[in-house]
């Protein structure tokens, strides 16, 4: 592998380095381990950032919602820019889930290099992106070649978290970091779906779900556990649970749904039945469990809590319910929990917010298509809606239309989907060094 630092200037070399960036951010544990549990922080990920970036005169500056929460902002707008260009946001999260290195084939925090992979919490979640950022800009600079308009470099801090210490953060108290900026792009999208050896989709985030983290709280009459009790909070929050992790929710088919679904029809040449869409999407492999997860509002129950002693009957009990909702489907999601709850049962909001889509159109979505078919002229770039969220809604509330686009061109059997927050999780180099290709045309064009 050439090292970038001694590329002669004028080589186009955006690849060079993204490999070992990717395993080197790998390697500084970012873990977040959610709201009022303290971890390490994204400080020295933004740091090693802040560096990088140094390197090559490009000025930064930390931002802090608590101590070691910390969020890089960046601008890169050499000379040859367009003039007058709006800059465009190009954002990515530093932190981290958590990994449990017993459940692991390697060390989630070694950024070990294995069977032509990246291997390590993040490397598609994301620190696979933040390397490619790195490498292409860096490679620019060093090569003289600006961008067609101005960068606003962007890596936050507690996005695995809803953001609150991060994106959500710094929109609210330092608006001015985006400022300008009406268009973006960030995660999740841009990697590739083989239908077959002529086509390859790449999926596009042009949407995504809201997003609504609940406590369930079921109050009831504590009293012996050898009495009848007519009260048992206890009781009362299981019914509610099981009603609410049994309820099937009615399709609700939005404008990005429905490009990417027609889209897929077109690909594999089906009709699609409204009634039965399931059917079709099983051909698409790991990634029907994303997109079956679009076709409506969803409720999980993910945690439980209630006593303290086995012979006791509590007077409170409470449950963690994970609520994903489709754009414009917030009233609906609310009350149909409220039916399902019933009337022993509330509920808090601890984070909540609303999905959000734009159409895949104009001069982000051209460049998207034209930038992965020079380096794949099999690849056909489709909008679809994401089951997830990310920072994009944080930078939606300050008028910014958001794209995920983070190009990969995958292996047809990686389960790449599975690699979100899963165990093992790993990335092909030349996907990286792929990524690092399309970025770096994408940005001439964008």
């Amino acid at each position: 592998m050439t090292d970038a630092a001694t590329t002669r200037p004028g080589t186009r070399r955006p690849d060079a380095e993204v490999v070992d960036l990717c395993a080197e951010l790998i390697r500084i544990d970012t873990t977040n381990f959610g709201p009022g549990v303290d971890g390490p922080g994204e400080r020295a990920g933004a740091e090693y950032v802040a560096a990088k970036l140094d390197e090559v005169g490009i000025d930064c500056t930390l931002y802090e919602s608590e101590p070691r929460r910390t969020t890089l902002v960046a601008d890169f707008a050499p000379e040859g820019t367009e003039p007058g260009a709006e800059p465009l946001l190009i954002h990515g999260h530093l932190d981290v889930v958590p990994a449990d290195a017993a459940d692991w084939t390697v060390d989630p925090f070694a950024g070990e290099l294995r069977d032509g992979m990246v291997w390590g919490r993040g490397a598609v979640d994301m620190k696979d992106f933040d390397a490619m950022v790195l490498s292409v800009v860096r490679d620019r600079v060093r090569t003289g070649r600006a961008p067609r308009r101005p960068l606003r470099l962007i890596f936050t801090a507690d996005e695995e978290a809803g953001g609150v210490l991060g994106a959500d953060w710094l929109v609210r108290n330092h608006p001015e970091t985006v400022e300008g900026c009406t268009h973006a792009i960030g995660e999740v999208g841009g990697f590739s779906l083989t239908v077959r050896d002529d086509l390859r989709l790449y999926l596009v985030q042009t949407a995504e779900k809201g997003m609504a983290w609940l406590k369930l709280i079921a109050d009831g009459t504590a009293g012996h556990g050898s009495m009848r009790n007519d009260d048992n909070a206890v009781t009362e929050l299981a019914a509610a649970v099981a009603r609410i992790g049994s309820h099937r929710w009615p399709h609700r088919i939005t404008d990005a749904q429905r490009a990417f679904l027609d889209a897929i029809a077109d690909a594999w040449q089906v009709e699609l039945d409204p009634d039965d869409v399931e059917t079709t999407l099983a051909r698409l492999g790991s990634i029907a469990r994303m997109v079956g997860a679009t076709m409506s509002n969803t409720a999980n129950p993910t945690m439980l809590q209630a006593g303290y002693k086995v012979n006791v009957i509590p007077g409170r009990a409470t449950a963690g319910l994970d609520g994903r909702i489709v754009p414009g489907g917030d009233e609906e999601f609310f009350a149909t929990l409220s039916e399902l709850l019933g009337d022993k049962v509330r509920y808090e909001i601890d984070v909540h917010s609303s999905g959000i889509e734009t159409e895949f159109a104009g001069g982000l979505a051209d460049a998207m298509q034209a930038s992965l078919a020079a380096e794949d002229p099999h690849a056909r770039a489709v909008p679809f809606l994401m089951s997830g969220g990310t920072d994009a809604k944080a930078w939606h509330r300050m008028g910014v239309r958001c794209f995920g686009f983070a190009p990969l061109r995958l292996p047809p059997e990686l389960d790449f989907v599975g690699m979100f927050h899963g165990v093992d999780e790993r990335v092909p180099t030349d996907s990286l060094e792929f990524g690092a290709r399309v970025l770096d045309r994408f940005l001439d064009l964008a």
